[in-house]
């Protein structure tokens, strides 16, 4: 018997151990596949009643191997964790994120003079419109591996702020995971999964709006009983010893926020507005998609004028303002990003680490000093690759073992015998139990909805109730499943153990699959719009 709780490591190879016995217990089986144009992608999709027992592969010594299969096939989160981790730390060597959460901190003491902002907390505030906008990213275009660049400015701010680094990751990564799984227009879950039920596209969106209202009243409710909890006891925090190295790296904050900019600044501004304006000329119009809805407008020719009235204002004071205002635009061009080009891992990596080189090259840091803070960057972060690798081999085990479609056939074929109200309540259990073995929402989408969609037929459940159990199913336990390669990404550049981590959503997550149960129950019982 352990004395104390496994390392994250630790508890991840027994998940590892334990799909290889199933391999071992659960016979092998498999759906034939066809190709679908869903959304204008090509998706696989499971052919109905085409499932046949066939020969499983129990695993054995694969539960060493699958840490090497687990790194190749999470290469791109990987990868996406080592450049963030390096830009970061070449950002955070020109102290200007310290120095920008001084200065906003101080911005928002100064608010409390009014009395409606006294009275509800200066700090509340901050928090709920943080995660509201998080959320807000979730629910329209599905921000979710993209949280785990903002962890390393959220954490420290909330350190600052005298809470932990818990109340750091709920802001951005617990307010990203409450939208995603409300979703209103995420193309990567409703869209694809309405597509392949034909049904259409977004439709539904007022109860759906409705659902996202009430997930977000409970989740942030959680997040701001537990931060006023730490608030008034910081010692009293599962990671108070674990905060040791973010409060050490906060030691310095209040850090001299006057050096002047020199040439290097100005000459990567003017660096910066020429990429811009090139950009600007070659695309002069971007076409933004939300949801079903698009708008076209000159985008970056606005971006551009703005970051050069910015960048100008922004060096006149400061060099680390400049920074700053560096990573303010590199956020906004993450959105358009993904909203106008189809942004994805790559391409916002690629971004980050262009913002890395930018501040290093603003304070004049040699290309020898800007390597050497990059590696160490990566070397700082690498923890959080490692384990996203070794997590990502769950899954290499139970596709390995041949088992995942024989899980799929065991559920589904179990809700035949129950009513509209039990078969809703048992696909949304299905869903969320294989979330678990495939947390991909788009791939889960395309691999259970054609059936599901058929399926509810039979009984007499709308296909809209089937995608909204889907919806839940798929949302809300990533926030909590080891096999999700974002959460682990994200607790390991937050530095929070994965056992710490479970023990502090347990009740959050127990409240909101209660509540997605619950809003299930009209989705069959009442005459919803687009249902």
């Amino acid at each position: 018997m352990f004395k104390k709780i496994p390392h994250t490591y630790v508890i991840i190879f027994m998940i590892i151990v334990l799909a290889a016995v199933l391999t071992w217990l659960i016979p092998g089986g498999q759906y034939e596949r066809e190709i679908v144009i869903s959304e204008g992608v090509e998706r696989e999709i499971i052919v109905s009643d085409s499932f046949q027992y066939t020969d499983n592969d129990p695993q054995t010594w694969q539960i060493f191997s699958a840490f090497f299969d687990g790194f190749v096939n999470a290469a791109n989160i990987i990868a996406f964790i080592l450049m963030i981790g390096g830009a970061f730390w070449i950002m955070n060597e020109s102290k200007a994120i310290d120095a920008g959460i001084y200065s906003f901190l101080n911005f928002s003491k100064k608010t409390e003079k009014y009395r409606m902002v006294r009275a509800i907390g200066s700090d509340n505030i901050i928090i709920v419109l943080i995660m509201l906008m998080f959320s807000l990213f979730g629910a329209v275009f599905g921000m979710s591996e993209e949280t785990i660049a903002f962890i390393i400015i959220f954490v420290p701010l909330a350190i600052k702020m005298g809470y932990d680094s818990i109340t750091g990751v709920a802001m951005c990564f617990v307010g990203a995971g409450l939208g995603f799984a409300g979703a209103i227009l995420n193309p990567f879950t409703i869209g694809i999964a309405q597509g392949l039920s034909q049904i259409p596209l977004f439709s539904g969106i007022e109860y759906r709006l409705f659902c996202w209202v009430v997930i977000n009243i409970i989740g942030i409710s959680y997040v701001l009983w537990y931060a006023a909890k730490i608030r008034r006891n910081p010692k009293g925090s599962i990671v108070y010893d674990d905060d040791a190295y973010w409060r050490a790296k906060n030691e310095n904050t209040e850090t001299s926020i006057s050096e002047k900019s020199g040439v290097a600044g100005w000459v990567v501004y003017g660096f910066i507005l020429a990429v811009l304006i090139s950009a600007s000329v070659l695309y002069p119009v971007t076409t933004l998609t939300v949801g079903n809805s698009s708008v076209t407008f000159s985008v970056l020719p606005i971006i551009a004028a703005l970051f050069a009235f910015s960048g100008i204002f922004s060096l006149l004071k400061n060099i680390q303002y400049f920074i700053l205002t560096i990573l303010g635009f590199t956020i906004l061009f993450l959105i358009i990003g993904v909203m106008g080009y189809g942004w994805y891992v790559k391409e916002i990596a690629t971004l980050f680490l262009f913002m890395g080189l930018a501040s290093g090259a603003a304070m004049n840091y040699h290309a020898n000093k800007i390597t050497t803070l990059f590696i160490t960057g990566a070397a700082d972060i690498l923890s959080a690759a490692l384990v996203v690798g070794l997590a990502a081999g769950i899954i290499v085990i139970l596709e390995d073992g041949n088992i995942i479609d024989t899980l799929l056939y065991s559920i589904s074929n179990s809700m035949s015998e129950m009513g509209r109200i039990g078969s809703v309540g048992m696909m949304y259990i299905f869903q969320t139990i294989l979330n678990t073995v495939i947390p991909s929402g788009s791939g889960k989408a395309a691999l259970t909805m054609p059936m599901m969609s058929q399926f509810s037929d039979l009984i007499g459940v709308s296909r809209q109730a089937t995608v909204m159990a889907f919806q839940f199913g798929d949302g809300f336990t990533n926030m909590i499943i080891p096999t999700s390669g974002v959460l682990i990404g994200v607790l390991g550049v937050a530095k929070i153990p994965y056992e710490k981590w479970v023990k502090w959503i347990t009740p959050l997550m127990i409240i909101l699959l209660i509540t997605g149960f619950l809003l299930l129950i009209p989705t069959v019982t009442m005459d919803l719009s687009g249902f």
